[in-house]
């Protein structure tokens, strides 16, 4: 396992390369980043803030979760702060695993659980000010899955 919670950037075809390298009994590797959208074209910027130490022990926590629940050879996941421009690369998630439905949920299940429960505060920059990002129902639901 590979938890990174970093203010510079990362290279996602590097990282995904250096994750794949060496994995014994893997027959699937599945990834995913995410990218800050500007979806209305006013984002200047989102400020993303955490504490240290707390963040990682979260995530490390969701981490465990996946592991436990389904048979992974490995797990990355990497999360930027700070003041990020559109279209920047905010985080990336990969797994590893014997067979693809066990890497792909996991995947999947990591992302749902980042989204919603590592502690991260988010802060929209545009034109006419800042907010503060809120809690979305809809990711709140994406979790009754699991």
């Amino acid at each position: 396992m590979r938890l990174s919670v970093q203010e510079v950037e990362f290279d996602a075809g590097a990282e995904l390369n250096a994750f794949s390298a060496g994995l014994a009994g893997a027959g699937a590797v599945v990834s995913f980043t995410g990218i800050v959208r500007d979806s209305d074209g006013t984002l200047s910027a989102m400020e993303i803030e955490h504490y240290p130490g707390m963040t990682e022990a979260a995530i490390a926590a969701i981490i465990t979760q996946a592991q436990t629940r389904w048979d992974l050879a490995d797990v990355l996941v990497i999360h930027r702060y700070g003041k990020l421009e559109p279209s920047a690369q905010i985080m990336m998630v990969a797994t590893a695993s014997r067979h693809r439905l066990a890497a792909f949920e996991a995947a999947e299940f990591l992302m749902d659980y980042l989204k919603s429960r590592a502690p991260f505060w988010k802060k929209e920059i545009g034109r006419d000010g800042s907010t503060w990002v809120d809690a979305k129902d809809e990711d709140e639901s994406a979790l009754k899955r699991w």
